[in-house]
């Protein structure tokens, strides 16, 4: 599928609305705050289109959702689309001085805030003179603000869609940036499904009989594509789940309540559920087909020991805000456990070095790659943007190898590889190897400066009962990781120092916060 595929002028809306003709009366969303059919989902989306119609929202004017993963998210989000307004789903992780920061650097122009948010935005809300007005999702009475129910109820449930260009933007989505503050990057209607057939339908296999669910939220582009769009491009049902990842039994919970077909996760959930005795016969966990993966890489112990527990296998894959969605995967019935798999159809990518030569099988280059749902540039940042979108090329600041099969192998960002001793080396390359120890659940790996203010590796390790080890646990524990290294890794690779702790520092969507960890 290519862009040049779809009218000239579409809507995004049409991947909920085509299912009107045959679906209207089939269950769209399931959650613990209440379940819609697709019917149900439209009428609610022209309620809330009208409403901000009536606001004077228009063509182009951005609309802010800080919810939890709740239906009225889903509601406001393609009622934004549908009037041809841009449409932002903010991190609900974040702190006051980030939301103030994405308020401005967007001009926001309604705010659709949760009522258990509010007061982590509410401080900032009045600085904003684009802002025309607050609406509020559930306590009616928190802040004064208008409710959610209350400013949809007499609308009309009917609503024509905005006649939009498929180039035409309708979406903005700030990045997990593990540095500073957040890129904002906009897409724009076509891109939809073109992430949803090239991904959902082309190689996860989605049909109108799966049932999706996904720890990774929907304010995040991997949760919205395949917890929202990819399914209902297909007449598919969704799970939306507004707690928090970390609470793995919630999640096992929901999979058991609701029998999702299909998983979204992401590493650190899988490693948390796997650290949880007798997962599999606590949950009732059969109803699961498919696990994806992304966020980070994957290693190939937690790929093999997640086999070993449910007999299910994990479609590792890489995508970013960027490109909207997955680039390369490993695909059902071709998989190498520790890889990113391959270019998916509609992608291309290049490993290069430093100076844009592409280098050959088997050597570390910078990842580069093209496809028609990649973004143009980074809102207001004119230096960022020259810097990582380089005519149709995309530069990832992913550092990858390719073996002569073809797959591709992640080595970690560029800014986190090491020069020690005058040679380049790779921390995902010394975490793998930690990570084959049965005690660890997971690690990171950063440069750290010795006496004679050389850069060494060192290693900040998490273990699976970390509380209940003694400090000469610990200290033989030690002895044993040093020595795994030295059978594992060439000497300038191995880490000088190895730091226990209970938990690594993390952006809301799992990556890990490695300069954090350098600044310890």
């Amino acid at each position: 599928m290519k862009a040049a595929d779809l009218p000239t002028h579409y809507n995004m809306c049409e991947i909920l609305e085509h299912n009107l003709e045959t679906r209207a009366d089939k269950t769209a969303l399931l959650s613990d705050d209440r379940s819609m059919t697709f019917g149900e989902v439209s009428r609610e989306v022209n309620q809330t289109g009208n409403a901000l119609l009536r606001l004077g929202v228009g063509f182009g004017d951005c609309v802010a959702i800080l919810c939890p993963d709740r239906s009225e998210w889903v509601t406001a989000f393609f009622a934004v689309t549908k009037i041809g307004g841009v449409a932002l789903g903010m991190n609900t992780l974040l702190k006051t001085a980030e939301y103030d920061y994405i308020l401005g650097d967007s001009r926001t122009r309604v705010l659709i805030v949760h009522d258990s948010l509010l007061d982590v935005i509410s401080p900032v809300v009045e600085k904003h003179e684009a802002l025309l007005t607050v609406v509020v999702i559930g306590d009616k009475s928190k802040g004064g603000y208008i409710s959610f129910e209350d400013w949809i109820a007499a609308e009309e449930h009917t609503l024509e869609a905005a006649r939009t260009h498929r180039d035409d933007f309708c979406s903005l989505h700030y990045s997990s940036g593990t540095t500073g503050m957040p890129k904002g990057v906009l897409h724009s209607h076509k891109d939809y499904p073109l992430i949803a057939q090239l991904s959902g339908v082309d190689v996860f296999g989605l049909t109108e009989n799966d049932r999706t669910f996904s720890v990774a939220k929907l304010f995040f582009v991997y949760g919205i594509g395949g917890n929202l769009i990819f399914p209902w491009y297909v007449g598919a049902s969704c799970i939306l789940y507004a707690g928090s990842p970390r609470q793995v039994a919630g999640v096992l919970k929901t999979i058991e309540n609701y029998r999702p077909t299909t998983f979204v996760s992401v590493p650190t959930v899988y490693g948390a559920i796997l650290a949880l005795p007798d997962f599999t016969e606590r949950f009732n966990l059969e109803s699961v087909r498919q696990c994806l993966s992304a966020g980070e890489a994957l290693p190939a112990t937690a790929w093999q020991a997640w086999k070993d527990a449910t007999g299910l296998e994990i479609l590792d894959t890489i995508g970013c805000t960027e490109t909207y969605h997955t680039f390369m995967a490993n695909r059902p019935g071709d998989i190498r456990p520790g890889s990113s798999g391959k270019p998916i159809g509609g992608y291309e990518v290049r490993l290069v070095d430093d100076e844009g030569v592409d280098v050959a099988d088997g050597e570390t280059g910078n990842l580069m790659v093209r496809g028609e749902s990649t973004a143009l540039f980074y809102l207001h940042q004119y230096e960022k943007s020259r810097h990582a979108f380089r005519g149709e090329w995309l530069f990832t600041g992913d550092r990858y190898s390719r073996d002569a099969d073809g797959y591709y192998w992640h080595a970690g960002r560029g800014d986190d590889m090491l020069k020690v001793g005058g040679l380049w080396v790779s921390p995902v390359e010394i975490e793998s190897a930690l990570c084959e120890h049965d005690a660890v659940a997971e690690c990171a790996v950063v440069g750290h400066y010795d006496n004679a203010q050389l850069l060494k590796p060192k290693a900040f390790v998490c273990l699976h009962d970390s509380a209940d080890r003694t400090a000469d646990q610990e200290r033989v524990l030690l002895g044993e990781l040093l020595k795994l290294c030295a059978k594992r890794l060439d000497a300038h690779k191995r880490p000088r120092w190895i730091e226990f702790l209970d938990d690594l520092p993390r952006t809301a969507t799992g990556k890990v916060q490695r300069f954090q960890l350098r600044e310890q």
